[in-house]
């Protein structure tokens, strides 16, 4: 299992997203540019020393991103999705990519991915954070795995 942030507008979300991969031992891509100039420094409050420890594979674009070698499907968190996380059958080695907070994804992301899943939003709520997003779909992706971290 895998965790990518589709270049992230807002630094203290990847930062949660990179303690989220440390905790859970699932490796993070982080594909650029971000919004933010990318340092340590940049993530120290909401990543703590945790970027020490976690696994993180920087991708300077979508398209070196999208070249890499890989495994499993990319499946893409949207609220454009009409499947939802809990209908939803991960497999080992699936890579979960998250939007950006501003924009989600180009289309171009879209038509390349392999599954979009939503979370499902109570009434008139539209979406939630993207680390907290990331975290709901990463645990259940590894409830339903029970494989694929180092736990």
């Amino acid at each position: 299992m895998r965790l990518a942030a589709y270049q992230p507008d807002i630094a203290p979300n990847l930062g949660a997203m990179i303690r989220l991969s440390a905790c859970f031992g699932v490796p993070l891509d982080i594909i650029e540019p971000c919004g933010f100039p990318l340092s340590i420094k940049s993530l120290k409050r909401s990543a703590m020393d945790y970027a020490d420890i976690a696994d993180l594979t920087r991708h300077d674009s979508w398209t070196s991103f999208a070249s890499a070698p890989r495994s499993g499907r990319i499946v893409l968190m949207t609220t454009r999705a009409e499947q939802s996380l809990w209908d939803f059958e991960f497999q080992q080695g699936d890579t979960i990519l998250m939007g950006r907070e501003s924009a989600g994804v180009p289309q171009t992301v879209h038509d390349f991915v392999d599954a979009g899943v939503k979370l499902p939003m109570f009434g008139q709520a539209r979406s939630l954070n993207v680390a907290m997003s990331a975290g709901m779909a990463v645990s259940e992706a590894l409830r339903q795995t029970h494989k694929g971290s180092k736990l």
